[in-house]
């Protein structure tokens, strides 16, 4: 009796079987490809600040120089330092202030006053003005008519953006 109830029993066919297990298969990759996905993304995030624009004016004595940047990378970047003709504008010789606002914040941060740094979230768009009595040929200040400034923004990340402006 038992055997004839295993003679009666049959399996699914190799064509079913085979369907299956390509089915499977191809559900376990997809799912392996967007967890591959998702770990690329986390360790290949970067911090890129683009400058859309810097001017200079001059009012009186003072000039005001005015970057204005983004950031489009995909990390959040941190602004260590502002930079004028590669010296810190802390100790710029004429730099009044160099101060950095960046819309997620809004108070800014004087780099004239003490070291720190500015987050600069992805997206943000951001504002550096920096204020500088003008100098006379010889005196050290960089600041004189007609000449270029490189004004760069240093990131906690080592990173520098820089941007020539021709002061008038």
């Amino acid at each position: 009796m038992k055997g004839k109830l295993l003679k009666n029993k049959k399996g699914i066919s190799p064509v079913i079987a085979t369907v299956i297990i390509v089915a499977v298969t191809i559900a376990v990759a997809i799912a392996v490809a967007f967890w591959m996905a998702g770990l690329v993304n986390i360790f290949t995030r970067f911090e890129k600040l683009e400058i859309s624009s810097a001017y200079a004016t001059l009012t009186g004595t003072t000039y005001t120089v005015t970057v204005n940047f983004k950031n489009t990378g995909s990390a959040a970047a941190s602004i260590s330092d502002v930079l004028v003709n590669g010296i810190p504008a802390s100790s710029t010789l004429g730099v009044l202030t160099a101060k950095v606002t960046t819309s997620s914040s809004a108070t800014g941060y004087d780099f004239k006053v003490a070291g720190g740094v500015v987050p600069c979230q992805v997206g943000d768009i951001g504002t550096l003005t920096l204020t500088a009595t003008a100098g006379t040929s010889g005196s050290g200040n960089p600041f004189i008519s007609g000449v270029s400034s490189e004004i760069r923004l240093h990131s906690a990340a080592g990173k520098d953006y820089p941007q020539v402006v021709v002061l008038p």
